[in-house]
């Protein structure tokens, strides 16, 4: 039985869009990001790309490559006692697939979400919530690769989410895919 679905891929793959449509369908879904989110507003600081950045990195540099996961671990394992599959919205680090893997096992399913890289790029230059320039978007990806390990929780992913098109596009496979799961809120 899977008890959780977590979700991976690049900035502006789609990882957002597919959580906030599990979400509708009555998923709960915890999203990583989050509690960088929340650290940043803990210091005062403008939430900003940038200071996002600064906080997972010193997480990561300071607690392990794992540090987001183990710090979600007790709000994961709490909402299990409440539902029967949670939904994890921005798994970086290949050691935090690493450390879920070992607390879940085989009930965690790892889906990637993938699309073009100008296509990435052109959703975030456009998104309300944090955009990027193409020269920031790109920045953001060598740093999540060669600094959070982000490749290889992407590279081993069970199955991949191809978002090139219409969000509907990528609603069906979703669709698809927590059907082929059997999988319930």
């Amino acid at each position: 039985m899977i008890s959780a679905l977590a979700l991976v891929g690049m900035p502006g793959s789609g990882k957002s869009l597919c959580a906030a449509h599990l979400h509708q369908r009555g998923f709960y879904q915890f999203r990583f990001g989050q509690i960088v989110v929340d650290e940043v507003a803990r210091r005062g600081w403008v939430l900003t790309p940038e200071n996002e950045r600064i906080v997972r990195e010193q997480f990561r540099r300071e607690e392990g490559m794992d540090a987001i996961a183990r710090r979600a671990l007790p709000y994961l394992q709490d909402a299990l006692t409440r539902h029967p599959t949670i939904i994890i919205d921005g798994l970086y680090s290949f050691s935090e697939y690493k450390m879920l893997r070992q607390v879940f096992g085989g009930q965690m399913v790892l889906a990637a979400i993938v699309c073009e890289r100008a296509l990435r790029y052109q959703r975030l230059a456009t998104r309300t919530e944090r955009p990027l320039t193409a020269e920031e978007a790109e920045r953001r990806d060598y740093l999540e690769i060669e600094n959070l390990e982000k490749g290889g929780s992407i590279a081993i992913a069970d199955f991949t989410l191809l978002n090139n098109g219409e969000p509907d596009t990528l609603y069906t496979q979703l669709d698809g895919l927590i059907e082929r799961l059997d999988i319930h809120p």
